[in-house]
């Protein structure tokens, strides 16, 4: 028998619904998809960083006055690094239910959903960059004429 990583809680588990057989209704797949983001996001304690500089660009696109393709590009950013941050949870959470033999030859898995995380952010930190330096340039522009 196969025990559940730490992560987990059985509570929660025991709170998803019966599947039916067939179609299932639209209100199942996203009360399952508001878990699976309750489950990343309770889950992983990585998260929080991500929504810490998630609010700095935030403020920062406040103070700068982002136009509306600027504010577009940097919740983009912040849906990616969000997204790959869920996928790579999910990986963990199932090598975490892996034996040992399967979890020697799944670790380079963890290894790339890592990189993807990281892949994501520096991506979103060039862009979040690009973004930010020409709307300072921009505002020393304006105060030098």
């Amino acid at each position: 028998m196969r025990v559940l990583p730490p992560m987990i809680d059985p509570a929660v588990l025991s709170e998803a619904p019966s599947r039916p057989k067939g179609r299932r209704p639209w209100g199942d797949k996203f009360g399952d998809a508001c878990r699976g983001l309750k489950l990343g996001i309770r889950g992983h304690s990585s998260f929080f960083v991500h929504f810490f500089f998630a609010a700095l660009v935030v403020a920062a696109a406040l103070v700068f006055r982002c136009d509306l393709l600027e504010w577009c590009v940097l919740l983009g950013c912040i849906g990616l690094v969000l997204t790959a941050e869920l996928v790579n949870s999910a990986i963990e959470t199932l090598y975490h239910g892996l034996d040992d033999v399967a979890k020697l030859r799944t670790k380079p898995c963890l290894d790339i959903a890592a990189g993807a995380v990281l892949l994501a952010s520096i991506t979103a930190i060039v862009i979040g960059g690009l973004v930010f330096l020409n709307r300072l340039g921009a505002m020393v522009t304006s105060w030098q004429q």
